[in-house]
């Protein structure tokens, strides 16, 4: 996993970040959370109620704030606030700023082993090996050592983790087209272009494992080569830029990179309004196709396993596994009360959450609440079969993205050159292994 070398870099991105959020009007936002601190210390020490705040990026009303209501209701001595920070860039640096600057954050999420691995070598998160009443592995079964972090778990998983495409079985019905269990990249390629109407798109994605497969390639393979070298010009790797570059470019069957990022295209709804029959995400897909309120639908959804570049399926890994990775900030003057909740949480005081595609890993959760929560009253809007098995009874084995950061930026800015048009395919790979040996070069330890 990662290391501490660039912990300085960090630190300063983070101070930069919060100097420019105060510049921005944010300064008094800050004043307010700094007050709120004074006054959690304040009760706490004059025997009022400990009030701990967990960041992470669900949305309140998709299961958190109902999961923080039944612990507060419970435990009137240490009470617990949600606070919602968007998964994406910007918002992991909104909390990476709050941790750094302290402002009030006991419990975090990191939805990548990444940005753990980040927030570890920042002195972020708590060593969890001080407690000793729970033990990680027993629970969550062996893929939860996927998340340790030089040897250490600082922090839990929590759920089963899932990433599939999502289809509308109805178009598919139409084109006479199976659902998958099993297929490639070319394979959904064609099915996109079967599933195509008129101008539209046959296929879209959600930025969050747009890179995927190439992480399924290399988290098998390697990053690096036997010599050190990178590994960024794998075969797998340039099929994978030149096909989904054939489908914006020339099938025209998936939006174009510039036009998806530039427009924050709403894929989820786009997908859940029948406009593109097929969507590659993960199983927060739930917590927006549970809600007919916002996102009314008349089709039924089938889910896919995501597809492999291989053509061997025996040689595929495939993202998934346990993820949620909840830490205890490492500053928090209430570890003891944060790591009580932790616990509860991941025993089936989560089990609301399953209602947006979160269940719960501990072999201790009461699995039939949380599936019964995940399909609530639209069970009959989903292809059941299609959904378990992409959820429970798919075997392939699984890996938890932990690439350094660094370098998911560093490739992600030449493959965006390359979808964009300004870069040829030659020149795309070459950057990015140029500019991945020099980070190897500075970063030895990676």
């Amino acid at each position: 996993m990662r290391k501490k070398g660039w912990l300085a870099g960090f630190v300063s991105l983070a101070l930069i970040a919060g100097v420019v959020s105060g510049c921005s009007g944010g300064g008094s936002k800050g004043d307010a959370e700094g007050a709120a601190g004074s006054t959690k210390a304040a009760s706490s020490a004059s025997g009022g109620a400990v009030k701990l705040k967990m960041w992470g990026g669900v949305p309140p009303e998709a299961g958190p704030q109902e999961v923080v209501d039944a612990w507060n209701k419970d435990h009137p001595d240490i009470q617990v606030e949600y606070v919602r920070f968007v998964n994406d860039d910007e918002g992991n640096l909104k909390l990476d700023t709050a941790i750094m600057t302290g402002q009030d954050v006991d419990l975090f999420v990191n939805y990548s082993a990444s940005q753990a691995s980040k927030r570890v070598a920042s002195g972020a998160a708590a060593d969890l090996s001080a407690f000793t009443d729970y033990n990680i592995d027993e629970k969550m079964g062996p893929e939860a050592a996927g998340w340790k972090i030089d040897g250490k778990y600082y922090g839990v998983p929590t759920t089963k983790s899932s990433f599939f495409v999502a289809l509308n079985k109805d178009a598919l019905d139409a084109a006479n087209l199976p659902v998958p269990k099993d297929w490639t990249w070319d394979e959904m390629r064609e099915y996109a272009k079967k599933l195509k109407k008129g101008e539209g798109y046959g296929f879209i994605q959600n930025t969050e494992p747009f890179v995927d497969p190439i992480d399924s390639v290399l988290a098998k393979e390697g990053y690096t080569k036997a010599d050190g070298s990178s590994n960024l010009d794998h075969p797998l790797v340039r099929k994978w830029l030149e096909s989904l570059y054939g489908m914006m470019k020339d099938d025209k069957t998936t939006p174009p990179l510039g036009e998806q990022l530039t427009s924050k295209m709403p894929v989820e709804q786009m997908f859940l309004s029948g406009e593109v029959p097929m969507l590659n995400i993960g199983a927060w897909l739930l917590r927006s196709s549970n809600n007919f309120t916002d996102y009314p639908r008349d089709f039924k959804i089938a889910f896919a396993p995501v597809p492999r570049l291989e053509e061997d399926a025996a040689n595929y890994v495939t993202r998934g596994g346990l993820g949620d990775y909840i830490s205890i900030n490492a500053k928090s003057k209430y570890q003891k009360e944060a790591w009580e909740f932790l616990k509860w949480y991941a025993d089936g005081g989560m089990a609301p959450m399953a209602a947006g595609g979160r269940l719960p890993a501990s072999k201790d959760a009461d699995q039939d609440t949380a599936l019964k929560s995940m399909l609530g009253d639209k069970g009959d809007t989903y292809d059941q079969e299609s959904l378990m098995y992409v959820m429970f009874d798919n075997k392939t084995p699984t890996f938890v993205r932990t690439v350094p950061q660094e370098v998911m930026d560093l490739r992600s800015q030449e493959y965006e050159k390359y979808f964009l048009g300004s870069q040829d395919l030659d020149a795309t790979v070459a950057a990015m292994v140029k500019r991945h040996d020099e980070y190897l070069k500075s970063n030895p330890q990676q």
